[in-house]
Parts: C-alpha cells; sequence; structure tokens
C-alpha cells in the first residue's frame, strides 16, 4: 500500500481540531499495522496551484497572515504545512492515476474551503486544487469527488459552481445523510453513489471519522458500519478500474486514539481489496 507522508505535513493541532496534528499518529498506526507500507513524500503545490482553486489574493492574503487560516488563527506553523497537505492530495491521485490504484493522502480539511474564504478547519480546499491540477496536466480527464465526512462539502460545491467545472461529478453525503436511521439505507446507497462517478478516471474519497455515531460533531454510523462503508467504496471502485486518492477528512472524538482506530479500520479495508489481505474485525 502507498501512503503520502512526510512530517512537513504536519502542525499543532489548532483549538478543538485535532486536523492539523493528525497525520503523524495516524502514519505510525499504519506502520504498525503493516510493516510493508511504502511511503512516498508529497510535492508541494504552488500559490499557482492554489490560485487555480481559490481566489489569487485571498491565497497570497493566508500566506501573508493577513487573514486567518481556516481554525481562526494566523500560525507560520500552519502555513507552512498548506502546500504539503494539499500536495499530499494531488500526488496520491498522480500516483493512483498512474498505477489505477488506491494512494492514501492522511490529511484533513479541504471541503469549507470556498473560493475567497477560509472555513470550519478547512483554509485550501485541496480537493478542487487536486482536481483542477489533474486537469491542466490531463486535458479532457474528468474527476469524481466522493465526499463521506459528516458534513455537507459547502466550499467544494462553491468552487465547482463559480468555475463550472462541469467535468467534476461531486457527491457530499452530508447533504443527505445525517441520522442513525440512515445508516442501512446510506450503505444500501454507496454502488450508486460510486456509478454516478463512471465515467471519472480518478476519486477523490473523503473517509471522514466523524460520521462516528459517537464523534461530537457527527454521529449516525457505528464502527462497524463505518468500516463496511469503507469496504464497500473500495471494493465498488476496484470492480470499475477507478484510481482513487483517499483522505482522512473530520474526526473529533477525544481522546484522539479513538479517531485513530477508525482511520486504521479505513486503511486495512483498502488494504483488503487492494492487497488481497483480509481485514479483520473493526477496532473499537
Amino acid at each position: 500500500m502507498i501512503v503520502v507522508y512526510s512530517d512537513a505535513m504536519v502542525a499543532p493541532a489548532q483549538g478543538s481540531s485535532p486536523s492539523a496534528g493528525k497525520p503523524r499518529p495516524v502514519v505510525d498506526a499504519w506502520r504498525e499495522l503493516d510493516a510493508a507500507m511504502h511511503v512516498v513524500a508529497p510535492v508541494a503545490v504552488t500559490i499557482d496551484d492554489f490560485a487555480r482553486a481559490h481566489s489569487r489574493r485571498f491565497v497570497e492574503d493566508v500566506f501573508a497572515m493577513r487573514v486567518a487560516n481556516g481554525f481562526g488563527t494566523r500560525s507560520a506553523d500552519v502555513n507552512r504545512s498548506l502546500p504539503y497537505t494539499s500536495g499530499a492530495m494531488l500526488t496520491a491521485a498522480r500516483l493512483a492515476l498512474a498505477g489505477r490504484t488506491a494512494v492514501a493522502a492522511p490529511v484533513s480539511g479541504f471541503h469549507h474551503a470556498r473560493w475567497s474564504e477560509a472555513a470550519a478547519y478547512c483554509t485550501f480546499n485541496g480537493l478542487l486544487v487536486t482536481a483542477l491540477a489533474l486537469r491542466a496536466e490531463h486535458p479532457g480527464l474528468r474527476v469524481g469527488i466522493l465526499d463521506y465526512d459528516y458534513h455537507y462539502g459547502d466550499g467544494s460545491d462553491d468552487i465547482i459552481a463559480r468555475l463550472g467545472l462541469h467535468w467534476i461529478t461531486h457527491y457530499t453525503a452530508g447533504q443527505n445523510y445525517l441520522y442513525p436511521e440512515q445508516a442501512g439505507a446510506f450503505l444500501d446507497a454507496i454502488p450508486e453513489h460510486v456509478a454516478r462517478m463512471a465515467d471519472c478516471a480518478v476519486v477523490l474519497y473523503q473517509a471522514g471519522a466523524d460520521p462516528h455515531i459517537d464523534d461530537p460533531l457527527g454521529g449516525f454510523l457505528s464502527t462497524a458500519e463505518l468500516a463496511e462503508r469503507d469496504r464497500r467504496v473500495f471494493q465498488c471502485l476496484h470492480d470499475r478500474a477507478i484510481a482513487v486518492a483517499w483522505s482522512l477528512a473530520g474526526g473529533y472524538q477525544q481522546p484522539l486514539s479513538k479517531v485513530v482506530a477508525i482511520h486504521r479500520n479505513t486503511y486495512r479495508e483498502c488494504r483488503a481489496v487492494y492487497a488481497g489481505t483480509p481485514a479483520p474485525a473493526p477496532e473499537r
């Protein structure tokens, strides 16, 4: 399994969100799980890459610390990490496309970032930065965004609508699935969600941990149901030979080990599908 990671992606956690500091403990947990895991360093994205998906003035204002980042802080440490967090998503997507496989980018903080505004722990929309960079590299390429974070990817919709990105198929489960009684319907609908992306060469999958029923900002899937969600996503994409680059997205339980355990389960399900290693019962 390929994971795109370096310590350059990590910054101190900001306020109530663990996202900036989450990549390192997640990758450490994955290494314990899989000694054969192959780690590739991300290629940092540039100001020009960010400015495809965002107002250039907004991008420059963030890096000059004239405006706050998505955490509501002005942190030089966070700013240093941002080219590498979006860069991890783009690097993972490039590798996934090249190998027609699944590649993990252990990053968070994308889908609420709008054209000219950071919001809700998201500074830049690495999903749209990645999609637009891929399209520039491969004219005619179609990209899917399968957003299974608990929350609506409003920033992604804002950028897609503003730029008229008809070649992106975007599905955000946070518009439709919020309650435990919807869990079965959600799981049953996954093949349909993936089928909408049948003409996409690559899907960017947000494997959020915050839909967990115990998450303070989420709450409709059990641990086993989250693992089943991931199994179905990876199996459906694999069966259609669609490349997938996947990220961590949200997760806010305390202690952080509870969130890390969910991300370990996602890795297990991905490895079971793409490396043929049977996944044991989900960790709790």
